[in-house]
């Protein structure tokens, strides 16, 4: 893993090249205010034709449970990605990307339980291309359910690139494979050279709609 590591003057315009390049930026923690370049030799993808829904995880979802929305709450997803032991995003991280959600270019998918926000998953897209920067979980399967959601929108709206930046178990469990570097970044500019839409599938879709 390549780490370059000094302060950082972040703009929106400064990550979209670094994405498009296949770099991205991390903190090593909540307190520190640097942030550093990464660049793994082998990174983590989601297959946007071959994401794994188990059956129970199918039957959760074509019983709604929870309402699935897009963008109405960009800053509380980070806030619940951040909300645990350890986690690199800070304030710089948290800033840049709300930057970048207001210039149109990140995007949450959130799981509601009423009026709480119970899951979610955020990222940032690119041509064809969408950047995972994280995503959580404060109901049973509600990461799982928003993961559901955003590649069937994904998949809508003419993507050709789930990049999750690592491989967890978690991310295994539903499809996800590493792949080494220079095979990501032919993937990476394949999907940069496609056009797709975030928004091209309507906000409300049915659990049928996902797992078909």
């Amino acid at each position: 893993m390549a780490k370059d590591e000094r302060p950082l003057e972040l703009t929106p315009e400064l990550i979209l090249s670094a994405y498009a390049q296949g770099i991205f930026p991390m903190a090593e923690s909540r307190e520190e205010d640097e942030l550093f370049w990464l660049d793994p030799e082998f990174r983590g993808v989601l297959p946007l034709d071959g994401f794994h829904i188990s059956r129970s995880l199918r039957k959760t979802i074509l019983r709604e449970p929870f309402q699935i929305k897009i963008d109405t709450d960009f800053a509380g997803v980070i806030e619940g990605c951040a909300d645990r032991a350890e986690t690199w995003i800070n304030t710089p991280i948290f800033s840049i990307y709300m930057d970048l959600f207001h210039a149109g270019h990140a995007h949450s998918v959130e799981v509601w339980d009423g009026k709480e926000l119970v899951g979610g998953v955020y990222g940032v897209t690119l041509n064809g291309a969408f950047f995972g920067e994280s995503m959580f979980s404060r109901r049973r399967d509600a990461s799982k359910i928003a993961l559901a959601y955003l590649v069937s929108r994904l998949n809508a709206g003419g993507f050709k690139l789930l990049d999750t930046q690592f491989l967890t178990p978690h991310l295994e469990s539903l499809g996800g494979v590493e792949i080494p570097r220079a095979s990501y970044r032919r993937a990476l500019r394949d999907a940069l050279s496609e056009k797709a839409n975030f928004l091209r599938q309507p906000l409300t879709v049915s659990g049928h709609q996902v797992c078909t």
